[in-house]
């Protein structure tokens, strides 16, 4: 990805969740669609705030899960039936029953695993570099104590005079403009 030139967005600065929160919920209910919230452990309020709903990790997982199944038995039926076809005891050479168990547990190997690399795709990772690194305040609070609330100038409703001037209605610590 190349890097760009000019504002990020601008990250207002708050003590608490409770104020992260309200503005989320004020900034959604406003009309800005493109922000963000960071804190340093989960704060469920804020992700319904800014109107985040949608996770398809799970969805991911079940078809990973799916694929695992059909995969397995897919390679023991080839190899029973056409690759490799032993008449052992006289059972038929399509024995299903003797397919369930390696299946199984090719569905929660390829389940897990998809789970682990969906969940690392959808969130983007690994990301070496983000411009919020560049706020000084946002490298010394964002895992320890401070909450972040991050209106990005992508947003069609963003204008960095009003945008400022909307986030310092809720008395943040501090505004700051970002840069790339």
């Amino acid at each position: 990805m190349p890097m760009r030139e000019g504002t990020y967005g601008l990250l207002a600065e708050f003590d608490t969740p409770g104020e992260l929160v309200t503005a989320a919920q004020a900034a959604y209910g406003t009309g800005y669609r493109r922000m963000d919230c960071y804190t340093p452990y989960p704060v469920e309020e804020a992700a319904e705030a800014i109107g985040f709903h949608r996770n398809n990790v799970s969805l991911v997982c079940l078809m990973g899960g799916l694929l695992g199944l059909a995969a397995m038995f897919g390679l023991e039926t080839w190899i029973s039936v056409w690759a490799y076809p032993l008449n052992i005891g006289g059972r038929p050479y399509y024995s299903w029953p003797a397919f369930v168990v390696p299946a199984y547990e090719w569905t929660i190997l390829f389940a897990g695993l998809s789970a682990a690399f969906g969940m690392l795709a959808m969130n983007g990772l690994p990301t070496l570099y983000h411009p919020l690194f560049n706020a000084p305040n946002f490298r010394s609070g964002a895992t320890t104590d401070k909450f972040f609330l991050c209106l990005e100038a992508n947003d069609p409703k963003f204008s960095l005079t009003d945008s400022r001037a909307f986030l310092e209605g809720f008395r943040p610590v501090s505004v700051v403009e970002v840069e790339y």
